[in-house]
Formats: structure tokens, C-alpha cells, sequence
């Protein structure tokens, strides 16, 4: 049972909304546009807030789907195993050429549902460093490294392993960013020229 559900994590997680979003409403694969991330913050750049928040909603959803089938299902068994798998269907969906999203989203609702402090920890960083740099993705990368660092402090977690690799998982996630930050081409979050990449639904009445 154990990994049966564990593969049904993964395949939640491969659901890859934002291109589904793309496709049906817009008419595009939005890993062509933008930053070329199938994600919740790409989503509202090149297809609007409407969209993003469906995108958001989504991936949230599929990660607390995930991390509640332990639960649901009384298997014994830690809940993160299952919302962090649905993790890795989310940046390697089976479903989409395993060309997939950076985590963030589908890893809080993991997180809601596994550890509400950890879930506090990492996203009170999240938005703090990215309020500080105003660069999502280092807001992104400190998810990881705020988890480490909060295993290391809390007795009987022991989830540092698991941690550590996302931690490097993000990091290899965001190379592109990292990239263009080095290059100084990587946009802030309050870049005006991001609204350029807005494109128009295929039906002007959605």
C-alpha cells in the first residue's frame, strides 16, 4: 500500500495545471513564454491573475491531496513522504515531457497538510527574502535551506536528508535564475516590463 500511494502522489503531482491552463484558455504551451516555468508566478505574468489563482489553487491542492493519503487511507506512514513525492511529479510530471514547475506552490500545500510549523517557517521566509531582494527565486531557494535549518533546531524531526536534497533540488530548479542574476538580466518582481508578456485568451470573452 505504502507504494502504491506513493506512485498515486507522484502521478497528482504530474497534473501539470498551468500548461492545461495555457493550452485550453490561451492556446499556447506556456514553457515558451515568460520565464518558461509551468508555475503559479509564470502563470500570472504571461496569462493573468484569474488564471494564476486557478493555477495557485490547483497546485496547492495537489500537494495537500498527496500528503493527506496517509491519512485518509490509515496507513501508517509519514504524511511528507507523500506530498513530497507529489513534489517531484510536480517538477518532473509524467504527463509533460517531465518539463515541470519549480515546487513552491505544490510544496506548501504539502506542507498545510504534514507540518503546519514547517509550512510557517518556510513560507514566512519565502516572503521575506523575496520582499528583501525582490527576487522570487532566492525567495524560493530559502524554502529549502528555512526547512533544513528548522529540522536542525526541532527535536525528533529528522528529516535532514530528505531536506538537504531539496535544498540542491531548488537550487538546480532555479540555474536558470541564478543565471540570469548573474548575468543581471533576471527581472525583480516589481519589473514593469513583465506586464510585455501578458498574451490575450483565445476567446477575448474569458
Amino acid at each position: 500500500m505504502f507504494w502504491i500511494l506513493l506512485f498515486a502522489s507522484y502521478i497528482i503531482g504530474s497534473i501539470p495545471t498551468a500548461l492545461i491552463v495555457g493550452r485550453v484558455i490561451f492556446g499556447v504551451d506556456i514553457r515558451d513564454h515568460g520565464s518558461k516555468n509551468p508555475g503559479a508566478t509564470n502563470t500570472l505574468r504571461v496569462l493573468g491573475k484569474k488564471s494564476a489563482l486557478f493555477v495557485l489553487f490547483i497546485d496547492l491542492g495537489k500537494g495537500a491531496a498527496a500528503a493527506a493519503m496517509p491519512i485518509f487511507f490509515k496507513l501508517d506512514a509519514e504524511p511528507l513522504y507523500f506530498g513530497m513525492a507529489a513534489v517531484i511529479g510536480h517538477c518532473f510530471p509524467i504527463f509533460a515531457g517531465f518539463r515541470g514547475g519549480k515546487a513552491i506552490a505544490t510544496t506548501a500545500g504539502a506542507l498545510l497538510v504534514a507540518n503546519i510549523p514547517l509550512f510557517i517557517t518556510a513560507y514566512v521566509s519565502f516572503f521575506f527574502i523575496s520582499f528583501l531582494t525582490k527576487y522570487l527565486f532566492f525567495g524560493s531557494i530559502s524554502v529549502g535551506l528555512s526547512m533544513l535549518v528548522y529540522d536542525y533546531f526541532t527535536p525528533n524531526l529528522n528529516f535532514e536528508l530528505i531536506f538537504i536534497l531539496f535544498s540542491f533540488l531548488l537550487v538546480y530548479l532555479h540555474r536558470s535564475n541564478i543565471r540570469n542574476f548573474i548575468l543581471g538580466v533576471e527581472p525583480k518582481v516589481n519589473d514593469k516590463h513583465l506586464l510585455n508578456d501578458r498574451l490575450p485568451p483565445k476567446n477575448s470573452n474569458i
